[in-house]
């Protein structure tokens, strides 16, 4: 299991020592100083002593691109496993054949490839005794790149194979990279087309922003220093920070970052896009509205140039989510004016303010959060409650505004608005018509059962439309209407008490009155 005739090999080696300029680079032309470059990692895998000599002999001054090489030796195949599972990368096997068994080599390709899953080391098989292991069956059978007789490979084809792995090895380093790369840009944007205010969105985008770089260099670590800022009236505003930036939403930049950060952003606002300036990233967006926006990142050290282009990806990303935020808050914008608009109309038709919905909305806000409701679904409470009366545009207006007390007849006639509010707005599929319709036909429901339409029971009854029967009476009995004076605040208060566990939820009004100050301000604030 000779590597070759150790005399050719010799000399070989000699004359490549004086003639081989390009692969070899005399030591003393490394300027002491530089900083060290990471090798090409190369096990010789060989059960004789001598072939390792030999081989570190021949490549001991070998370098490719500008890196040279660490050579590993290993003398079994289960030693040369073992060393792949604790270095997977590792660039190239010189693998013999023949080791412990008369097969071990082969082995060693099986469990490389299908074990540890590794498709990127190449793997030159080196054998003395060819008939053993036939080269178009290995070659057929096995995940091998190069087939090579030990008589047959000469310092010279030695040289040409391991370049040749080299070059292999690292293309397919390079594709493997740019695609988790670009699986690392789908998975990031993934959350930046959520529904989330600005804020949110720009404390998420930095985090990935950070994620992005730091798995380009291996590592998990914190997000890095960075921020997010909004322009307004020629001041840059937080929106979000991470890093050391963190928990100053709200402030100037000039108060929070440093001269020659701001100087960096401030030379840069004449462009717009993506600006990479050794390790800071700048990020400057301008939306449909020409609202502007920074993202700053100081990375940990250089960015190179598959980083820059990971992050002028995710940019543009970046850069229509924003457009996105902004559009969707106008969509949101013009359905809530509809909406205020809407019950604006039918309070309005029934003699009463339009301030009236916008009150109760707020009401039913402050007290959904104070019972537990996510911000997002008192949200969708907020927008949802001016419409608990939009049926009242099926009922005459001779009823709707008289003056004096309903007959038993007219009041039956009142009470199907509940139900006509419900047949207007169920067929929406979307979420705020739904929740409107459910409160239209159930804010007349009561606690204990005697309410309308369907007599529904505690908590058969949603907690929506308990919270907004709350409220509009409330408000209701706080203001003037057509049919009666504003009751004074005591006598409002006692109302609630009295009816505490039969018309209303008994939760609901602990909860009114523990907001009881809050209502009055709103009350205050949206007057007659």
């Amino acid at each position: 299991m000779t590597l070759m005739n150790n005399d050719n090999l010799i000399t070989e080696q000699l004359d490549m020592d004086h003639d081989d300029a390009i692969l070899f680079a005399d030591d003393s032309a490394h300027d002491s100083t530089d900083e060290p470059v990471k090798p090409w990692k190369i096990i010789i895998a060989d059960d004789e002593e001598e072939v390792h000599a030999m081989t570190r002999m021949v490549m001991k001054k070998f370098e490719f691109d500008g890196r040279p090489v660490e050579l590993i030796s290993a003398y079994s195949g289960s030693e040369t496993v073992e060393i792949m599972r604790q270095q997977p990368d590792v660039a190239i096997i010189l693998l013999d054949v023949v080791m412990e068994n008369e097969n071990s080599g082969l082995q060693v390709v099986k469990q490389i490839r299908e074990e540890l899953r590794n498709p990127f080391v190449r793997i030159i098989l080196r054998t003395g005794q060819p008939g053993q292991a036939p080269e178009e069956d290995v070659i057929r059978n096995y995940d091998i790149n190069d087939y090579k007789s030990k008589t047959e490979l000469t310092v010279q084809k030695l040289y040409t194979a391991v370049i040749a792995s080299l070059r292999a090895f690292e293309g397919m380093r390079t594709i493997d990279t740019n695609r988790k790369g670009l699986e690392r840009i789908i998975e990031s944007s993934r959350g930046l087309f959520e529904m989330q205010s600005l804020n949110t969105f720009s404390k998420n985008a930095l985090g990935q922003l950070s994620r992005i770089i730091l798995h380009s260099e291996g590592s998990m670590g914190e997000p890095l220093d960075g921020f997010a800022t909004t322009i307004r009236g020629g001041e840059m505003i937080m929106l979000a920070g991470t890093g050391r930036y963190d928990f100053n939403e709200g402030h100037l930049l000039k108060d929070v970052a440093s001269p020659h950060v701001i100087n960096d952003i401030e030379n840069i606002l004449n462009v717009e896009g993506t600006i990479v300036d050794g390790n800071r990233y700048i990020g400057h967006f301008k939306s449909f509205n020409d609202t502007e926006h920074i993202f700053f990142i100081d990375a940990p050290g250089q960015l190179n140039i598959f980083e820059q282009d990971l992050l002028k990806i995710f940019s543009s990303n970046i850069a229509v989510a924003i457009d996105n935020i902004y559009l969707n808050n106008e969509i949101v914008d013009t359905q809530k004016e509809v909406i205020f608009t809407l019950g604006e109309i039918v309070e309005t038709r029934s003699k009463e303010t339009a301030n009236h919905v916008r009150r109760v909305a707020e009401y039913s806000r402050k007290m959904a959060i104070a019972l537990g409701v996510t911000p997002e679904e008192a949200n969708i409470l907020r927008l949802a409650s001016p419409m608990h009366d939009i049926g009242k545009i099926g009922i005459p207006d001779l009823i709707l505004n008289k003056p004096g007390k309903l007959t038993p007849e007219e009041f039956d006639i009142i009470k199907t608005h509940t139900e006509i509010g419900y047949e207007v707005l169920k067929q929406s599929n979307r979420r705020i018509m739904k929740t409107a319709a459910t409160i239209a036909l159930q804010h007349h429901e009561r606690w204990d059962g005697k309410g309308y339409p369907y007599q529904l029971k505690g908590e058969e009854i949603h907690l929506f439309s308990r919270i907004t029967s709350v409220c509009d009476v409330y408000d209701a009995l706080s203001h003037k209407r057509v049919y009666k004076d504003a009751w004074p605040e005591e006598e409002v208060h006692k109302y609630f008490k009295d009816n505490s566990g039969t018309m209303f939820d008994p939760k609901v009004v602990d909860v009114f009155f523990e907001l009881l100050d809050e209502m009055i301000a709103i009350r205050m604030k949206y007057p007659d």
